[in-house]
């Protein structure tokens, strides 16, 4: 193994989820398989910290998606942010490297005077919203951002914290396509090594923590900056031992969604999934779960339609489809979906339908009498 930042060979694996299918390629509902499949590990480099994909021999081929709402939101939250910084002015020229997810911040930023420029081209202001963690070359991938940037400008990394992945037990954030997993440590080091300081940071809730970091050629670290890096370090998320939890809690809630569906197929209850993303995709396949279990995941993406999960039988079918089937439970895969599809469906939401969330462990979302989540419990207890 060479690190794909600082082209290092000193580290370990410290997470392997087997063979899994390609987790970004949605066959045809007709297609019986059987899938591919493809190791699944990741890997940190000891000498810059990078948490990276370990080996990826599989081929992009997702459907396009349908940009959450919450994703709009954050992104339009964190342009207030930075522009209220004084970071945005009116005029600059802005470039994007975006997620091939989905979302873009350049109408938000046209909104607010700046000129977006050519492919190639230097700009003032340079966005990336979760665009270098899908670059192979990691390496390659910054020092192209740093070249882009003029010597005045502002380069902004939005990025979901690997804090977040191992206190919170997101380890099937580990995916084909997905190659770099940062700690503010890492990151920092990573635009340091490309002539760029981390000057501030941003915190939100999106995917239960993510971060925005603005970098220049110039400047000095403010307290924000300083107070994530202290923060990560204390946490030890730079170090193999602090993965140990999150490779614990993939084993515990593989076993945790199947006991569980198989206890709502005992009770003849229905249940059917909601979110055919790719972070589903090694959930259902370690727990061994297909359309016995779960007859179907709804998915908001029209490309998605007709299509199954990789590596099941699980059809994806349109959100609308719910409204004649009424399940007794929907199992949400995106807890950041849930105000969304509960105002897309009124109707199930009026509904005495359970509404569970999958990760780490399935647990029902208790409502206030406003319909605002209230609080979550654990299956099996006392509702709070």
């Amino acid at each position: 193994m060479i690190c794909r930042a600082c082209r290092g060979r000193d580290g370990e694996i410290v997470l392997d989820l087997g063979r899994q299918p390609a987790c970004d390629t949605f066959p045809w509902a007709g297609d019986r398989g059987p899938d591919p499949l493809f190791p699944l590990r990741m890997w940190l480099c000891a000498d810059c910290a990078l948490a990276q994909l370990a080996e990826d021999p599989t081929t992009p081929a997702e459907p396009r998606g349908v940009e959450p709402v919450a994703l709009a939101a954050q992104a339009a939250d964190a342009v207030a942010r930075v522009a209220a910084a004084g970071l945005l002015p009116a005029g600059l020229t802005v470039a994007e490297y975006g997620s091939p997810h989905g979302g873009s911040w350049l109408p938000l930023l046209a909104g607010r005077g700046l000129r977006p420029v050519g492919r190639g081209e230097r700009a003032e202001a340079i966005i990336d919203c979760f665009g270098l963690m899908h670059a192979a070359d990691q390496a390659a991938a910054i020092t192209e951002r740093s070249a882009r940037l003029t010597d005045n400008g502002i380069l902004l990394a939005q990025y979901h914290s690997l804090a977040t992945i191992i206190h919170t037990g997101q380890w099937n954030a580990l995916r084909h396509g997905h190659f770099g997993y940062y700690s503010a440590p890492a990151l920092a080091g990573m635009l340091r090594s490309v002539g760029l300081v981390p000057r501030s940071a941003w915190r939100f809730d999106l995917y239960g923590g993510t971060v925005l970091m603005a970098a220049s050629r110039t400047g000095e670290p403010d307290d924000t900056v300083r107070e994530l890096l202290a923060a990560d370090q204390a946490t030890g998320v730079t170090t193999p031992a602090a993965f140990a939890e999150l490779r614990d809690t993939a084993a515990r809630s593989a076993l945790a969604l199947r006991d569980w569906l198989a206890d709502q197929a005992r009770r003849g209850a229905r249940v059917v999934g909601y979110g055919a993303a790719s972070r589903a995709v090694a959930l259902l396949c370690r727990a061994g779960v297909d359309a016995e279990l779960l007859p179907a995941v709804a998915d908001a993406a029209p490309a998605k339609w007709g299509r199954r999960m990789p590596g099941t039988h699980i059809p994806v079918i349109p959100p609308n489809d719910l409204r004649h089937t009424r399940p007794d439970a929907l199992l949400l895969f995106v807890p950041d979906l849930l105000t969304e599809v509960r105002a897309e469906l009124p109707e199930l939401a009026d509904s005495d339908m359970e509404w569970v969330l999958a990760e780490p462990e399935p647990r029902v979302v208790n409502f206030d009498r406003s319909g605002v989540p209230r609080s979550n419990r654990m299956l099996g207890e006392t509702s709070k």
